[in-house]
């Protein structure tokens, strides 16, 4: 159990090419899985490792994510010692980046009694046991610990996200690449990295020092060469949510028999904020086959190999197969919806069909209405 680090997860991802779904809040905030929202992974990890302390530091819009987090309860943070932090304001005479975020509010790093840190994005999806990527890094006295997992034909879900290179012994990072999606076996670096925490606070001051970087993984990763940085390998399901494409695959894979029980049913849980809505209702037209459908839905169509957030209602002759619908959309009589992503509040009229493509889905923007 870690009970001697604090989590840091920073929400500054890069959402250019997800923009249709983070124009209303961040990537965090994003609805997956139907009752679920990206952040509730890597926070849940934390928490699973008896990680009590974990601050947030978000830029831009943050008002999603503070209602979906609230006080922390969900996740057993609403604590008089430690619990949960959520900053997003700078010095006003800086530039709203992740560094000077951290070095703004360094006090309550500082004033923490932990001596580790676990530094984490929100868009990396997985179940991860962070006991053991620990210990691996006590183990192996390095500066600074990378989590990474190796893929191999699924190259396209990790664009723009950094490669490790390793030296001769397979644990020393000799250089961090950018994948680009020409090559196929490569290590992802999950930008999950694991350090000291008085190392930490000197990478935000050097940072600053020597001006350029932005955030902490830009200045670890610019000085690999000169830093003691081990690499330690995750096994398991790891998706990367920093586009519409990644976003939709990782929606569809969780309805694949082997990514399921990993993400959901193993001994760690992953832990999301209540609703105490209805059972969805299922009528009598009602058709539904390897779909995971959210409570207080009203189906009376056919659902196939598709993802229904709460409150969702499919009228009667409605197709929806291999689509991402969020909460509280409605779509008509005898519409079909094929390779497409609904955001929330949407409504789709009577016989309108909508048909992407599986790799490049159609997004329909939260509230609009399709006639």
């Amino acid at each position: 159990m870690l009970r001697d680090y604090m989590g840091i997860i920073t929400l500054n991802e890069d959402d250019s090419d997800i923009r249709s779904l983070t124009k209303v809040r961040p990537i965090g905030s994003i609805p997956v899985f139907g009752r679920y929202r990206v952040i509730d992974f890597m926070l849940s990890n934390m928490v699973n490792s008896a990680i009590t302390n974990v601050v947030l530091f978000t830029m831009g819009s943050s008002r999603s994510l503070r209602d979906h987090l609230g006080t922390g309860k969900p996740w057993d943070l609403n604590r008089k010692i430690d619990g949960l932090y959520i900053f997003s304001h700078a010095n006003d005479r800086m530039p709203i980046t992740e560094i000077n975020l951290m070095k703004s509010n360094q006090e309550s790093l500082l004033r923490s009694k932990k001596d580790n840190v676990i530094m984490a994005p929100s868009y990396m999806l997985c179940n991860i046991d962070l006991d053991a990527a620990a210990a691996f890094h006590e183990s192996n006295g390095a500066d600074v610990t990378i989590v990474y997992k190796k893929t191999n034909g699924n190259k396209n879900m990790f664009l723009d996200c950094g490669i490790l290179n390793f030296k001769a012994d397979g644990i020393r990072v000799a250089s961090i690449g950018r994948n680009t999606g020409v090559e196929e076996s490569i290590s992802i670096s999950m930008e999950i990295f694991i350090m000291n925490k008085q190392f930490c606070l000197e990478c935000v001051e050097k940072a600053m020092h020597h001006g350029g970087f932005t955030t902490v993984k830009d200045y670890i990763y610019a000085n690999v060469s000169r830093l003691n940085v081990a690499g330690y390998e995750f096994l398991g399901y790891l998706g990367c949510i920093n586009s519409v494409s990644s976003y939709f695959k990782v929606s569809m894979d969780v309805l694949k028999e082997e990514v399921m029980p990993e993400l959901f049913m193993d001994k760690s849980k992953i832990y999301t904020k209540s609703n105490d809505s209805p059972p969805t209702k299922y009528m009598s037209n009602a058709e539904v086959s390897n779909s995971l459908i959210a409570n207080g839905c009203i189906i009376d169509g056919t659902v196939k190999n598709s993802i229904l957030s709460r409150g969702v209602v499919v009228e009667s002759g409605a197709q929806i197969i291999d689509s991402v619908v969020f909460a509280r959309t409605i779509i008509g009589k005898d519409a079909l919806i094929k390779n497409a992503i609904l955001d929330k509040a949407v409504v789709v009229e009577r016989g309108k069909v909508l048909v992407g493509d599986p790799v490049y889905p159609i997004v329909i923007e939260k509230g609009n209405r399709l006639l």
